[in-house]
């Protein structure tokens, strides 16, 4: 298969297919409904969004497909390569045209048992303009578990689901994309972590000669397809072990307050949220992630030696989870 947009924009609305039918049948309930729209600027995308289900409160998987005008943040952040860089000063009187693509999806599930998970991949790129330096592509995605309590069997399991993908590819991408979502989900107001982190990776490409963990575009992409395709089979096995346990009031309540941590940090910290506002996206899409009902409570401490102290204190940075 060449790897160019159009194909990669197929291969995600089957993703997007797969795993929407595969959340459904681990709900047992609830069924996806569809929402096409079109972005005014250029490209448009497939919203799909879950609710009240037997398991699922409330999710979205969506597709999204979008280009136009590079927006001028890309060119304001130290991460992006030299040749972002160049492609606009090169070019200072027409904008730098974009490709975005990507499927996102995040999962807010009833029962405080089972975790909150997130996944996005997505693939930009800005093609070379006449007298300018070549064109930009990259990669990028993960996927991160937000457990409203931390099972340490479930944490190691989802751990190691993540390092066989990795390993499978680049023995050193796990622990390079590990430390990369500890350090990118961490809530810096509150000092904790959002979860129990997952892996994170962004801009893959060959454009750095000094990357140790280089690879060439073609093998990174067989890498990003298999994160893709690992996020329906981890998540069912986590709804599977959790979704019958029992609950509380005080865990219904606990919930709602970690799930204020999520809004948080969606909100404040977020990339995805920041690009799609920024790129005149789809509000309503872009702020799926955010639960039907979230809590806070001022000066909220647990209680000692509780499970809610125990997850705190597992909510940090370099825990070896695998």
């Amino acid at each position: 298969m060449e790897i160019n947009k159009e194909t990669i924009t197929d291969w995600l609305k089957n993703l997007q297919d797969s795993i929407c039918n595969s959340l459904e049948q681990a709900d047992g309930a609830a069924k996806f409904e569809e929402e096409n729209w079109i972005r005014n600027e250029g490209g448009g995308g497939r919203t799909r969004i879950i609710k009240e289900g037997n398991v699922i409160e409330k999710g979205g998987v969506l597709f999204s497909a979008v280009s136009g005008d590079a927006p001028d943040f890309l060119f304001n952040e130290k991460e992006h390569s030299s040749s972002t860089s160049n492609l606009q000063s090169n070019e200072t009187k027409l904008k730098p045209q974009f490709f975005a693509t990507g499927v996102s999806i995040v999962i807010h599930p009833k029962n405080p048992m089972v975790p909150i998970i997130h996944m996005n991949i997505r693939y930009f790129e800005m093609p070379a303009r006449a007298g300018g330096d070549g064109g930009v592509k990259w990669l990028g995605g993960g996927i991160d578990l937000t457990p409203h309590y931390i099972f340490e069997n479930d944490a190691k399991f989802f751990h190691t689901q993540l390092k066989k993908v990795c390993d499978k590819h680049n023995l050193n991408y796990y622990s390079k994309f590990k430390k990369w979502a500890d350090d990118y989900f961490y809530i810096n107001h509150r000092k904790e972590t959002r979860g129990i982190g997952g892996i994170f990776f962004d801009r893959l490409n060959t454009d750095s000669e000094s990357d140790s963990y280089r690879m060439s575009f073609e093998k990174n992409f067989a890498f990003w397809q298999d994160v893709g395709q690992a996020f329906a089979p981890i998540y069912v096995e986590l709804i599977n072990r959790n979704k019958n346990k029992s609950f509380t009031e005080k865990n219904k309540q606990w919930q709602l307050l970690r799930r204020g941590r999520y809004v948080e940090f969606n909100l404040i910290y977020d990339k995805g949220t920041k690009f799609g506002l920024e790129t005149n996206g789809r509000v309503e899409s872009i702020l799926m992630s955010l639960p039907k009902i979230a809590g806070w409570e001022y000066d909220f401490k647990t209680e000692k030696n509780s499970e809610e102290e125990k997850t705190l204190n597992l909510l940090k940075k370099d825990i070896a989870w695998a």
